[in-house]
């Protein structure tokens, strides 16, 4: 019996304020992952146009549309029927008066099995999505694709551990996680690059699974924000089950990056670890408490 094999690819991508140029850059790097054999490709965070949460305006609003009628859906379904891959998708979804962070996967027939809903959703400095999106509602989620138990993340959802064990627990032979990340504007000292990639890569390791990370990359100007726009710093990288990486930009790169793995491989390896079958669940109350004692 032939081994279970996975090809990962990762879109690094700079954006701007028009749709349909958005939506073509990113189809052509899928044709580009997908000529290299990646089978399961993963574009950055929002990728339908500038990262709009660096402020609260609310003219965005107008961008969100319901999941299965968002143009990045619609185009790039077709896509993935095409060349026979799986695209996660991430969009900004508007269900009646409910807006949410979001990700639709589309499986390598270009059907859409379903959408996650951003669950953490940051309040900061230059990252106001609060403003935007609601905390989501789907609960973790882990997709059966032609090629592989696919689970995923956003942005944000990737610094929490509890998120990246939950979808293991559910069987994901792989996490991806979209991203739009770069500089902080309260604190132009303040460079996270290498501790973003360090909590994935700690995923990576602990879940013995492996990690990709996909990153907007380039300069947006925004008039009314500080140092005049925000800097994106890329990073973008495919980590295997020990944490390496396998596969990584820079920070003002742009195309795609690929990396294969031995699913069969990963199970035993996982299951000789021992990490799922030494868990102590009924120690860990405290994790699911608002406020442990």
């Amino acid at each position: 019996m032939s081994p279970r094999t996975i090809t990962l690819g990762a879109i690094q991508a700079a954006f701007g304020d028009d749709l349909d140029a958005n939506i073509s850059r990113v189809e052509g790097l899928i044709r580009e992952a997908a000529a290299r054999g990646a089978r399961v490709i993963l574009p950055p965070e929002l990728f339908q146009g500038p990262y709009f949460c660096v402020s609260q305006q609310e003219r965005w609003f107008t961008q969100a549309l319901p999941w299965r009628e968002h143009p990045c859906v619609t185009r790039l379904a077709p896509l993935a029927k095409e060349l026979g891959v799986v695209l996660p998708v991430s969009i900004f979804e508007r269900e009646g008066p409910h807006y949410f962070n979001s990700l639709v996967m589309i499986d390598a027939d270009g059907a859409l099995l379903g959408v996650y809903r951003k669950s953490h959703i940051p309040d900061g400095p230059g990252y106001q999505e609060k403003y935007y999106f609601r905390p989501g509602d789907t609960g973790f989620r882990v997709w059966d694709t032609r090629f592989g138990r696919i689970g995923a993340g956003i942005c944000w959802d990737q610094w929490y551990p509890e998120a990246a064990r939950a979808m293991v627990l559910m069987g994901a032979d792989v996490l991806l996680y979209p991203t739009a990340i770069g500089s902080e504007p309260h604190d132009p000292s303040l460079d996270t690059a290498l501790p973003w990639r360090r909590a994935m890569q700690g995923h990576a390791v602990s879940n013995i699974i492996p990690v990709v990370g996909a990153n907007r990359t380039g300069f947006e100007p925004w008039a009314d924000y500080p140092n005049g726009g925000q800097r994106f710093y890329g990073s973008s990288f495919i980590a295997d089950h020990r944490g390496d990486l396998l596969a990584d930009f820079g920070r003002d790169e742009e195309g795609v990056l690929t990396a294969s793995f031995d699913l069969d491989f990963l199970d035993a390896h996982r299951a000789a670890w021992g990490f799922f079958r030494d868990r102590r669940p009924d120690l860990y109350g405290a994790l699911a408490a608002p406020r442990p004692a």
